[in-house]
C-alpha cells in the first residue's frame, strides 16, 4: 500500500490530490473514501492508499490516515 501526503484538497468540489512517497501524484474523490472523513482531511496530512486505474488515469482508493497534520 503506497504512502504519501495530501498535496491539495478542493473541499467545495469534493476532490483532491495525494503525492505518493515515490513522487507520483494521484487524484482522489470523496465518494471513494470509506474510512476517512473527507471534511477532516488537511493538506500535508500523511496517508496510505491503494492506486487503481480508471478511464481518466490513476485514482487513490481505500485511503487511511497515518497521522494528523
Amino acid at each position: 500500500m503506497p504512502e504519501g501526503r495530501i498535496k491539495k484538497i478542493i473541499h467545495d468540489r469534493g476532490f483532491g490530490f495525494v503525492r505518493a512517497d515515490d513522487g507520483n501524484e494521484v487524484f482522489f474523490h470523496r465518494t471513494e473514501l470509506s474510512t476517512v472523513d473527507f471534511d477532516a482531511l488537511q493538506e500535508g496530512q500523511a496517508v496510505t492508499f491503494d492506486v487503481v486505474n480508471s478511464p481518466k488515469g490513476p485514482r487513490a482508493r481505500n485511503m487511511k490516515q497515518t497521522e494528523t497534520a
